[in-house]
């Protein structure tokens, strides 16, 4: 094996996958919940932020999650056909 690619493979490993924050929003499929996760923008014009917000479905391997929690999850290769992100931890439980 080269140098060259244990290289690129530190770097990848160095770099690590994208995580990002989110509220569980549905829990009634199976080993899926649907998260919301917002971000502040800046409109590119008038310069006011809002708030966007996208919701993704995530693989949650032993149902742990319920609707409320807020959750981390990260981007991973595509385990279905509209499920590209996994369930990392849960921050904080639904009251």
């Amino acid at each position: 094996m080269s140098t060259e690619n244990t290289d690129i493979a530190a770097k990848v490993k160095a770099q690590g996958r994208k995580r990002t924050r989110g509220v569980v929003l549905s829990r009634k499929m199976n080993k899926t919940a649907i998260v919301r996760c917002v971000t502040l923008t800046r409109h590119a014009l008038y310069g006011k932020v809002m708030k966007r917000a996208i919701k993704f479905k995530v693989h949650v391997e032993k149902n742990s999650a319920n609707a409320g929690d807020w959750v981390e999850i990260e981007a991973v290769r595509p385990i279905s056909k509209e499920k590209h992100f996994r369930l990392v931890k849960i921050l904080k439980k639904a009251a």
